[in-house]
Protein backbone atom coordinates (compact mmCIF):
# COMPACT_ATOMS: atom_id res chain seq x y z
CA UNK A 1 0.00 0.00 0.00
CA UNK A 2 2.07 3.28 -1.18
CA UNK A 3 -0.82 5.88 -1.62
CA UNK A 4 -1.04 7.50 1.71
CA UNK A 5 0.48 11.59 1.53
CA UNK A 6 2.30 11.12 5.26
CA UNK A 7 1.21 14.72 6.72
CA UNK A 8 2.73 14.00 9.89
CA UNK A 9 5.89 14.14 8.08
CA UNK A 10 5.36 17.38 6.51
CA UNK A 11 6.96 19.81 5.28
CA UNK A 12 9.64 17.19 3.85
CA UNK A 13 6.79 14.95 2.97
CA UNK A 14 4.39 16.89 0.54
CA UNK A 15 1.43 15.34 -1.79
CA UNK A 16 3.70 15.74 -5.18
CA UNK A 17 6.01 13.47 -3.35
CA UNK A 18 5.32 11.76 0.02
CA UNK A 19 7.49 10.19 2.36
CA UNK A 20 7.13 6.13 1.13
CA UNK A 21 9.25 8.10 -2.07
CA UNK A 22 12.30 9.93 -0.03
CA UNK A 23 15.07 8.32 1.33
CA UNK A 24 14.73 10.15 4.85
CA UNK A 25 17.20 7.75 6.63
CA UNK A 26 20.06 8.58 4.13
CA UNK A 27 20.28 4.43 3.22
CA UNK A 28 20.29 5.71 -0.84
CA UNK A 29 17.13 3.78 -0.84
CA UNK A 30 13.57 5.35 -0.39
CA UNK A 31 11.19 3.62 2.04
CA UNK A 32 8.90 2.46 -1.32
CA UNK A 33 12.43 0.53 -2.24
CA UNK A 34 13.55 -0.46 1.12
CA UNK A 35 9.98 -2.38 1.21
CA UNK A 36 10.47 -3.63 -1.94
CA UNK A 37 13.80 -5.00 -1.73
CA UNK A 38 12.69 -6.63 1.97
CA UNK A 39 9.67 -8.68 0.27
CA UNK A 40 12.26 -9.91 -2.77
CA UNK A 41 13.60 -12.26 -0.37
CA UNK A 42 10.28 -14.25 -0.40
CA UNK A 43 8.60 -13.27 -2.62
CA UNK A 44 8.63 -14.02 -6.67
CA UNK A 45 8.90 -10.41 -8.51
CA UNK A 46 5.65 -11.20 -10.73
CA UNK A 47 3.87 -11.55 -7.16
CA UNK A 48 4.01 -7.65 -5.87
CA UNK A 49 0.86 -5.35 -6.52
CA UNK A 50 1.75 -1.79 -5.42
CA UNK A 51 -1.51 0.11 -4.68
CA UNK A 52 -0.93 3.72 -4.94
CA UNK A 53 -2.85 7.00 -5.92
CA UNK A 54 -2.86 7.42 -9.82
CA UNK A 55 -0.78 10.64 -8.91
CA UNK A 56 1.77 8.96 -7.92
CA UNK A 57 2.24 5.99 -11.05
CA UNK A 58 5.08 7.75 -12.37
CA UNK A 59 6.85 7.95 -9.08
CA UNK A 60 6.49 4.07 -8.68
CA UNK A 61 7.48 2.88 -11.79
CA UNK A 62 10.72 4.99 -11.68
CA UNK A 63 11.93 3.82 -8.24
CA UNK A 64 10.94 0.56 -9.09
CA UNK A 65 11.80 0.07 -12.30
CA UNK A 66 11.68 -4.23 -11.61
CA UNK A 67 7.72 -4.10 -11.87
CA UNK A 68 5.77 -3.96 -14.87
CA UNK A 69 3.22 -1.40 -15.59
CA UNK A 70 0.64 -3.86 -14.70
CA UNK A 71 1.70 -4.92 -11.25
CA UNK A 72 0.63 -0.78 -10.24
CA UNK A 73 -2.65 -0.29 -9.30
CA UNK A 74 -3.88 3.44 -9.53
CA UNK A 75 -6.76 4.69 -7.11
CA UNK A 76 -8.18 7.78 -8.88
CA UNK A 77 -9.66 8.66 -5.36
CA UNK A 78 -8.06 7.67 -1.71
CA UNK A 79 -10.55 5.80 0.22
CA UNK A 80 -8.26 4.21 2.86
CA UNK A 81 -6.88 0.90 3.62
CA UNK A 82 -10.17 -1.34 2.79
CA UNK A 83 -11.17 -0.22 -0.33
CA UNK A 84 -7.43 -0.29 -1.13
CA UNK A 85 -7.11 -4.18 -0.19
CA UNK A 86 -10.43 -5.27 -2.04
CA UNK A 87 -9.06 -4.07 -5.27
CA UNK A 88 -5.75 -5.82 -4.86
CA UNK A 89 -7.33 -8.79 -3.38
CA UNK A 90 -10.15 -9.06 -6.48
CA UNK A 91 -7.09 -8.58 -9.15
CA UNK A 92 -5.57 -11.41 -7.50
CA UNK A 93 -8.45 -13.55 -7.88
CA UNK A 94 -8.67 -13.69 -11.50
CA UNK A 95 -4.47 -14.67 -10.93
CA UNK A 96 -4.93 -17.10 -8.76
CA UNK A 97 -8.09 -17.58 -6.31
CA UNK A 98 -6.40 -19.80 -3.52
CA UNK A 99 -3.13 -16.99 -3.42
CA UNK A 100 -2.06 -16.36 0.06
CA UNK A 101 -1.54 -12.79 0.33
CA UNK A 102 0.57 -10.03 2.44
CA UNK A 103 -0.51 -6.80 2.89
CA UNK A 104 2.33 -4.28 3.81
CA UNK A 105 2.27 -0.54 4.05
CA UNK A 106 5.22 1.02 1.78
CA UNK A 107 6.86 3.04 4.32
CA UNK A 108 7.61 1.19 7.51
CA UNK A 109 11.10 0.52 9.38
CA UNK A 110 12.15 -2.81 9.61
CA UNK A 111 16.24 -3.47 12.05
CA UNK A 112 16.16 -6.88 12.05
CA UNK A 113 14.80 -8.08 9.03
CA UNK A 114 15.69 -12.01 9.52
CA UNK A 115 13.76 -11.88 12.32
CA UNK A 116 10.84 -10.19 10.44
CA UNK A 117 10.85 -12.42 7.31
CA UNK A 118 10.66 -15.16 9.64
CA UNK A 119 7.43 -14.44 11.05
CA UNK A 120 6.29 -13.85 7.16
CA UNK A 121 6.97 -17.06 6.86
CA UNK A 122 5.56 -18.74 9.93
CA UNK A 123 2.43 -16.32 9.36
CA UNK A 124 2.04 -17.48 5.57
CA UNK A 125 2.07 -21.32 6.63
CA UNK A 126 -0.72 -20.74 9.34
CA UNK A 127 -3.01 -18.88 7.25
CA UNK A 128 -2.80 -21.20 4.20
CA UNK A 129 -4.36 -24.14 6.91
CA UNK A 130 -6.70 -21.81 8.44
CA UNK A 131 -9.56 -19.54 7.64
CA UNK A 132 -7.92 -16.86 9.50
CA UNK A 133 -7.27 -12.88 9.29
CA UNK A 134 -3.59 -12.17 10.91
CA UNK A 135 -2.07 -9.16 12.06
CA UNK A 136 1.53 -9.11 13.07
CA UNK A 137 1.58 -7.53 16.81
CA UNK A 138 4.56 -5.60 18.10
CA UNK A 139 5.84 -6.11 21.44
CA UNK A 140 5.76 -2.66 22.72
CA UNK A 141 8.59 -0.93 24.60
CA UNK A 142 7.11 2.16 25.70
CA UNK A 143 3.62 3.94 26.18
CA UNK A 144 3.40 5.11 22.25
CA UNK A 145 0.38 7.37 21.74
CA UNK A 146 0.50 7.15 18.23
CA UNK A 147 -0.01 3.55 17.83
CA UNK A 148 -2.80 1.43 18.03
CA UNK A 149 -3.28 -1.55 19.97
CA UNK A 150 -3.84 -5.18 20.37
CA UNK A 151 -4.76 -7.17 23.24
CA UNK A 152 -4.76 -10.91 23.09
CA UNK A 153 -7.25 -12.78 24.64
CA UNK A 154 -5.24 -15.22 26.46
CA UNK A 155 -1.14 -14.85 27.73
CA UNK A 156 -1.86 -18.69 26.46
CA UNK A 157 -0.26 -19.02 23.27
CA UNK A 158 -2.27 -21.04 20.25
CA UNK A 159 -0.51 -24.35 20.32
CA UNK A 160 0.67 -24.99 16.63
CA UNK A 161 2.19 -21.93 16.22
CA UNK A 162 4.98 -20.01 19.18
CA UNK A 163 3.59 -16.18 19.61
CA UNK A 164 0.11 -16.92 17.96
CA UNK A 165 -2.63 -15.35 19.67
CA UNK A 166 -6.63 -15.05 19.51
CA UNK A 167 -7.34 -11.09 18.98
CA UNK A 168 -9.79 -9.94 22.27
CA UNK A 169 -9.88 -6.10 20.98
CA UNK A 170 -8.11 -3.68 18.70
CA UNK A 171 -7.77 0.00 20.61
CA UNK A 172 -6.90 3.12 18.33
CA UNK A 173 -4.20 5.41 19.43
CA UNK A 174 -4.97 5.98 23.43
CA UNK A 175 -4.02 8.44 26.06
CA UNK A 176 -0.27 8.42 27.51
CA UNK A 177 -2.28 7.25 30.71
CA UNK A 178 -4.16 4.02 28.93
CA UNK A 179 -1.07 3.41 26.95
CA UNK A 180 0.69 3.23 30.49
CA UNK A 181 -1.70 0.84 31.55
CA UNK A 182 -2.03 -1.42 28.63
CA UNK A 183 1.64 -1.48 28.45
CA UNK A 184 1.69 -2.73 32.76
CA UNK A 185 -0.65 -5.12 31.61
CA UNK A 186 1.72 -7.58 29.12
CA UNK A 187 -1.91 -8.00 27.12
CA UNK A 188 -1.29 -5.35 24.86
CA UNK A 189 0.86 -5.04 21.45
CA UNK A 190 1.31 -2.53 18.91
CA UNK A 191 -0.74 -2.89 15.91
CA UNK A 192 1.97 -2.96 12.73
CA UNK A 193 -0.86 -2.89 9.89
CA UNK A 194 1.09 -5.36 8.27
CA UNK A 195 -1.52 -8.55 7.27
CA UNK A 196 -1.24 -12.01 6.17
CA UNK A 197 -4.51 -14.39 4.86
CA UNK A 198 -5.58 -16.31 2.58
CA UNK A 199 -7.75 -15.00 -0.81
CA UNK A 200 -10.83 -16.66 0.21
CA UNK A 201 -10.50 -15.65 4.16
CA UNK A 202 -10.51 -12.09 2.89
CA UNK A 203 -12.62 -12.08 0.68
CA UNK A 204 -15.43 -14.22 2.70
CA UNK A 205 -14.38 -11.38 5.53
CA UNK A 206 -15.65 -8.66 2.97
CA UNK A 207 -18.60 -10.52 2.29
CA UNK A 208 -19.76 -10.55 5.85
CA UNK A 209 -18.64 -7.16 6.99
CA UNK A 210 -18.09 -5.09 4.32
CA UNK A 211 -20.62 -6.64 1.57
CA UNK A 212 -21.21 -3.20 -0.12
CA UNK A 213 -17.25 -2.71 -0.61
CA UNK A 214 -16.70 -6.58 -1.78
CA UNK A 215 -20.09 -5.89 -4.18
CA UNK A 216 -18.54 -2.71 -5.98
CA UNK A 217 -15.30 -4.48 -6.50
CA UNK A 218 -16.67 -7.87 -7.52
CA UNK A 219 -18.51 -6.07 -10.88
CA UNK A 220 -15.49 -5.74 -12.14
CA UNK A 221 -14.30 -9.32 -12.30
CA UNK A 222 -14.47 -9.58 -15.91
CA UNK A 223 -13.10 -5.75 -16.63
CA UNK A 224 -9.45 -6.09 -14.52
CA UNK A 225 -6.80 -6.13 -17.19
CA UNK A 226 -8.50 -4.39 -19.54
CA UNK A 227 -9.64 -1.51 -20.94
CA UNK A 228 -12.52 -0.82 -19.24
CA UNK A 229 -10.58 -1.53 -15.88
CA UNK A 230 -9.60 2.32 -15.43
CA UNK A 231 -13.47 3.82 -16.28
CA UNK A 232 -14.91 1.24 -13.74
CA UNK A 233 -12.65 1.97 -10.88
CA UNK A 234 -13.25 5.30 -11.27
CA UNK A 235 -16.89 4.52 -11.23
CA UNK A 236 -16.65 2.77 -8.56
CA UNK A 237 -14.42 4.71 -6.34
CA UNK A 238 -16.70 7.68 -6.36
CA UNK A 239 -19.53 5.49 -4.74
CA UNK A 240 -17.10 3.29 -2.29
CA UNK A 241 -17.01 3.65 1.38
CA UNK A 242 -13.87 5.37 2.75
CA UNK A 243 -13.53 2.79 5.47
CA UNK A 244 -9.94 1.36 7.00
CA UNK A 245 -9.44 -2.55 6.79
CA UNK A 246 -8.88 -2.25 10.74
CA UNK A 247 -12.59 -0.22 11.78
CA UNK A 248 -14.34 -2.39 8.55
CA UNK A 249 -13.33 -6.20 9.37
CA UNK A 250 -10.47 -6.84 11.82
CA UNK A 251 -12.54 -4.92 14.64
CA UNK A 252 -15.98 -6.86 13.87
CA UNK A 253 -14.42 -10.35 12.36
CA UNK A 254 -14.66 -13.78 14.94
CA UNK A 255 -11.07 -15.39 13.34
CA UNK A 256 -8.73 -12.35 14.03
CA UNK A 257 -4.98 -13.85 14.98
CA UNK A 258 -2.19 -12.04 15.93
CA UNK A 259 1.56 -12.86 15.72
CA UNK A 260 3.24 -11.47 18.55
CA UNK A 261 6.75 -10.49 17.32
CA UNK A 262 9.81 -7.89 18.02
CA UNK A 263 12.20 -7.36 14.81
CA UNK A 264 12.49 -3.60 15.81
CA UNK A 265 9.71 -2.30 13.72
CA UNK A 266 8.47 1.25 13.82
CA UNK A 267 5.69 2.52 10.87
CA UNK A 268 8.18 5.86 11.15
CA UNK A 269 4.87 7.93 10.64
CA UNK A 270 6.28 10.84 12.71
CA UNK A 271 9.26 13.16 13.44
CA UNK A 272 9.51 11.54 17.25
CA UNK A 273 9.30 7.89 15.59
CA UNK A 274 11.89 8.77 12.95
CA UNK A 275 14.16 10.22 15.92
CA UNK A 276 13.99 7.15 18.09
CA UNK A 277 15.49 5.59 15.24
CA UNK A 278 18.47 7.26 14.32
CA UNK A 279 21.70 7.80 15.60
CA UNK A 280 22.08 10.91 18.09
CA UNK A 281 24.91 12.81 18.62
CA UNK A 282 26.06 13.23 22.24
CA UNK A 283 23.49 15.56 23.38
CA UNK A 284 21.21 13.41 21.55
CA UNK A 285 20.00 15.65 18.50
CA UNK A 286 19.78 13.99 15.60
CA UNK A 287 20.83 16.09 12.66
CA UNK A 288 20.50 15.76 8.39
CA UNK A 289 22.54 18.70 6.36
CA UNK A 290 25.93 19.39 6.13
CA UNK A 291 25.91 23.35 7.64
CA UNK A 292 23.99 22.90 10.18
CA UNK A 293 25.77 23.91 13.76
CA UNK A 294 24.20 23.73 17.17
CA UNK A 295 25.00 25.59 20.63
CA UNK A 296 23.43 24.41 23.52
CA UNK A 297 21.04 22.39 22.16
CA UNK A 298 19.90 18.87 22.86
CA UNK A 299 17.10 16.27 22.40
CA UNK A 300 16.24 17.55 18.97
CA UNK A 301 15.92 16.71 15.46
CA UNK A 302 17.09 18.77 12.27
CA UNK A 303 16.67 18.06 8.79
CA UNK A 304 18.00 21.06 6.65
CA UNK A 305 19.27 21.09 2.67
CA UNK A 306 22.40 21.06 2.84
CA UNK A 307 23.39 24.21 0.84
CA UNK A 308 21.86 26.15 3.74
CA UNK A 309 23.85 27.29 6.67
CA UNK A 310 21.93 26.85 10.06
CA UNK A 311 22.39 28.01 13.52
CA UNK A 312 20.42 26.84 16.11
CA UNK A 313 21.22 28.41 19.82
CA UNK A 314 19.51 26.85 23.22
CA UNK A 315 16.73 24.58 21.62
CA UNK A 316 15.42 21.46 23.32
CA UNK A 317 13.30 18.90 22.43
CA UNK A 318 12.74 20.83 18.93
CA UNK A 319 11.47 19.36 15.50
CA UNK A 320 13.26 21.92 12.77
CA UNK A 321 12.75 21.01 9.22
CA UNK A 322 12.51 23.18 5.95
CA UNK A 323 11.84 21.85 2.88
CA UNK A 324 11.69 24.24 -0.35
CA UNK A 325 9.92 27.08 0.84
CA UNK A 326 8.73 25.73 4.23
CA UNK A 327 9.70 25.84 7.43
CA UNK A 328 8.74 24.15 10.57
CA UNK A 329 9.65 24.54 13.87
CA UNK A 330 7.44 22.61 16.58
CA UNK A 331 7.97 20.87 20.22
CA UNK A 332 8.51 17.40 19.84
CA UNK A 333 5.99 16.35 22.23
CA UNK A 334 3.26 18.63 20.34
CA UNK A 335 4.12 16.42 17.24
CA UNK A 336 0.50 15.27 16.80
CA UNK A 337 -0.45 18.53 16.08
CA UNK A 338 1.29 18.82 12.52
CA UNK A 339 -1.64 17.29 11.20
CA UNK A 340 -3.76 20.22 12.17
CA UNK A 341 -0.81 22.38 11.14
CA UNK A 342 -1.42 20.94 7.45
CA UNK A 343 -4.83 21.57 7.47
CA UNK A 344 -4.76 25.12 8.40
CA UNK A 345 -1.85 26.08 6.18
CA UNK A 346 -3.82 24.42 3.22
CA UNK A 347 -7.30 26.42 4.25
CA UNK A 348 -5.32 30.04 5.03
CA UNK A 349 -2.03 29.63 2.58
CA UNK A 350 -3.11 26.99 -0.28
CA UNK A 351 -1.99 23.74 -1.54
CA UNK A 352 1.66 25.14 -2.88
CA UNK A 353 2.79 24.17 0.46
CA UNK A 354 0.75 21.25 0.98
Amino acid sequence: MAGGIGSRFWPLSKSNMPKQFLDILGTGRTFIQQTYDRFTKICPNDNFFIVTSVDYKELVMEQLPELKESQILLEPLRRSTAPCIAYASYKIQKINPKANIIVSSSDHFIQQEDAFLEEIRKGIEFVSKNDALLTLGIQPNRPETGYGYIQIESNRAIESVANLHKVKTFTEKPDIELAKIFIESGEFFWNSGIFIWSLPSILKAFNTHLSSISELFERGSRLYGTSDEIPFLNKTYSECQNISIDYGIMEKATNVYVLCSDFGWSDLGTWGSLYENSIKDNQGNVVTGKNVMLYGAKDCIVNMPNEKLVVLHGLEGYIVVESEETLLVCRKEDEQQIRQFVNDVRMNKGEQYI
